[in-house]
């Protein structure tokens, strides 16, 4: 036997007989799976944000905005997401939602401006842009 950490062939993924050995990693006993949370669901969701898979990312946090409608950090999380996988009308979507249960998400406006902007929808995106800069203390400059 080797102890070369480099022996071990390589391969375009995970070994097969090291995946199905792997899927049990998190059995609640003997061939019961685990049940992922919604918190653990936003947890991956967040690692994948992170890693810079949006759609990933997106698919993930669509199912926990789907159990937890009322959050913010989630729905807005899911936004962001699909702003970032050119997925422009349902960031859209989301980010309405976010202003109209919370009209001082100042963030939330401020994404919205810019995913109407990305959109060419300049006119439309520009009071959302003036409410984000008047939320963080930005004076119009003819004021």
């Amino acid at each position: 036997m080797s102890d070369n950490v480099n022996a071990y062939p390589a391969a375009d993924g995970v070994a097969p007989d090291r995946w199905a050995s792997a899927l049990h990693l998190f059995d609640n006993g003997a061939g019961v799976p685990h049940e992922e949370t919604v918190a653990e669901r936003w947890e991956r969701a967040r690692l994948l944000f992170e890693a810079r898979d949006y759609s990933g990312a997106a698919k993930l946090l669509a199912a926990v905005v789907e159990e937890v409608p009322e959050q913010t950090g989630p729905r807005l999380l899911l936004a962001r997401a699909y702003y970032h996988s050119a997925q422009l009308r349902r960031a859209e979507e989301q980010l309405r939602q976010i202003v109209e249960r919370d009209p001082v998400e100042h963030y939330a406006h401020l994404m919205l401006g810019r995913t109407l902007q990305r959109q060419g929808r300049e006119g439309e995106a520009e009071p959302w842009l003036r409410m984000a800069g008047a939320f963080a203390g930005e004076l119009p400059e003819d004021a």
